[in-house]
């Protein structure tokens, strides 16, 4: 799924600030009936970083993800992208690429005419369809429909769509689901250089050891709440791996 939304109070991309968070969420919390999905959560990301978002099944990774893009409403609390609700952005994709799942094609459809209809779209030229199939290495693969393709293969043609609009926000769920490793390593790879452009990434991820060699910073959120928000590398200072630091903090707060 890639976010897009109409504006009721549009504001260019243009009116983006260099200073401030580029996500902050504020006591956020969405419920559904009287089951709490998201739990007063509050975290900020600043430019140029790359987060993992980690947490188990029905943790409420999704769910923030879609409070973010204002794919869903909050039950309380703010979920800001540059100092704004994602949908009081004009062309709000020419600042935030996200990849939510990977089966959001029309099967006969080829890649490159999918791009295409999501450039249009988004008012973005064709000639940067193009550019996007070869950052994701889908050249020789464009003309295929995208029934043919591998989930690896999906997986990259979401995140060229992700890019069409030059983004300076990177948000991704489970991005290396069907990769073999040397597409895994691909993207550990294109994500450290796209923060090192003063983008921004928000990666959510059950692979932790992918995770560690891949980003600056971690969440753990657990039924909701955040139980750990600190730099990777803090783990290993303290004597301990990620994995070992993701099981003791998700099962201390596990019923």
């Amino acid at each position: 799924m890639i976010a897009n939304g109409e504006a009721a109070n549009p504001v260019p991309p243009s009116a983006v600030l260099s200073d401030g968070p580029v996500v902050r969420v504020e006591r956020l919390t969405k419920r559904y009936g009287g089951q709490i999905a998201v739990d007063d959560l509050t975290f900020s990301l600043g430019g140029g970083t790359i987060t993992g978002f980690l947490g188990p099944n029905g943790a409420g990774k999704s769910t923030t993800l879609r409070l973010l893009l204002a794919l869903s409403e909050p039950t309380e609390g703010t979920a800001l992208v540059f100092g704004r609700r994602y949908t009081d952005w004009d062309q709000p994709t020419r600042l935030v690429g996200a990849v939510l799942e990977s089966n959001d094609f029309y099967p006969g459809r080829s890649g490159r005419d999918h791009l295409r209809v999501l450039a249009l779209a988004a008012g973005v030229p064709f000639s940067r369809v193009e550019q996007v199939l070869d950052v994701v290495e889908l050249c020789s693969a464009a003309g295929r429909p995208v029934r043919s393709y591998s989930l690896g293969m999906r997986q990259r043609l979401g995140l060229a769509a992700a890019l069409l609009g030059e983004p300076r926000l990177l948000i991704l769920d489970e991005p290396i689901n069907g990769l073999d490793p040397a597409g895994v390593r691909w993207l550990r790879v294109f994500l450290r250089r796209f923060a090192e452009q003063d983008g921004t990434v928000l990666v959510s991820s059950h692979v932790l050891a992918e995770v560690a060699q891949t980003v600056d910073r971690v969440l753990i959120i657990n039924q909701g709440r955040l139980v750990a928000d600190a730099p990777v590398d803090g783990f290993s200072r303290r004597g301990r791996s990620l994995e070992e630091a993701y099981l003791e903090l998700t099962k201390a707060t596990a019923c």
